[in-house]
């Protein structure tokens, strides 16, 4: 069963785009099996208060990504082979890579402080 407990909006791309960014994360943790059905698009918008056509451009998009199968009326299912997991998983790190650097950059972070310290947490050398 999906939940959108984690959703949080931000401004920094449409709120269609950051739902589907997040059914993918849900999808690659696990938390949401392939073959599992959707919610309706319809409450998929009561559930995280947007509009259900923003709704319907996620799953759009899902669909065309290869990660949602719709047969009619029939809703849609989640579509997931190996090696789309994979791309996803690609994807989702360096999407998260990318904003992190062009924070870091933004706030004059250095390479090899910021390096050091992932490091460090990571627990590797």
């Amino acid at each position: 069963m999906v939940s959108f407990r984690g959703l949080r909006f931000d401004d920094r791309s449409p709120v269609y785009q950051q739902v589907a960014e997040y059914l993918k994360r849900q999808i690659l943790l696990g938390l949401v099996e392939d073959g599992e059905p959707m919610p309706s698009r319809r409450e998929l918008a009561a559930q995280t208060g947007i509009n259900p056509n923003t709704a319907q451009k996620a799953y759009r998009l899902m669909t065309e990504e290869g990660l949602l199968h719709t047969e009619g009326n029939a809703g849609s299912t989640v579509c997931l082979t190996p090696e789309r997991r994979a791309a996803i998983e690609e994807e989702l790190t360096r999407g998260l890579v990318v904003r992190f650097v062009e924070d870091a950059k933004a706030n004059r972070l250095s390479y090899r402080k910021v390096i050091a310290l992932i490091s460090e947490l990571w627990g590797e050398e």
